[in-house]
């Protein structure tokens, strides 16, 4: 296996992460018999985005890692926001 082939699988990985989130929301969206985002949704978007920005910096592809990187952050301020708003309900009861 070289090199090439291995950051290839790193890019599908990471997209295959960063597409899972979809399905996720889609099925919890179906459950629950409304739209809503689950806290996986941010889970795998900051995974599949960690995952492509390093295949986007691999590839250096200037445009990607913008894109990603950018994701990033707002996908982790989302978890932040989602724990602060747990512990603030532990904290009421």
């Amino acid at each position: 296996m070289t090199v090439e082939w291995l950051w290839l699988g790193i890019g599908f990985l990471g997209q295959a992460l960063f597409s899972a989130r979809f399905l996720v929301q889609w099925l919890a969206s179906e459950r629950a018999r409304r739209s809503i985002v689950p806290r996986a949704f941010w889970f795998f978007s900051l995974a599949g985005g960690a995952t492509l920005l390093a295949y986007a910096i691999y590839r250096r592809d200037p445009v990607f890692i913008a894109g990603q990187g950018a994701g990033l952050f707002i996908y982790a301020r989302n978890l932040m926001l989602i724990r602060r708003e747990i512990r603030e309900q532990r904290a009421r009861t």
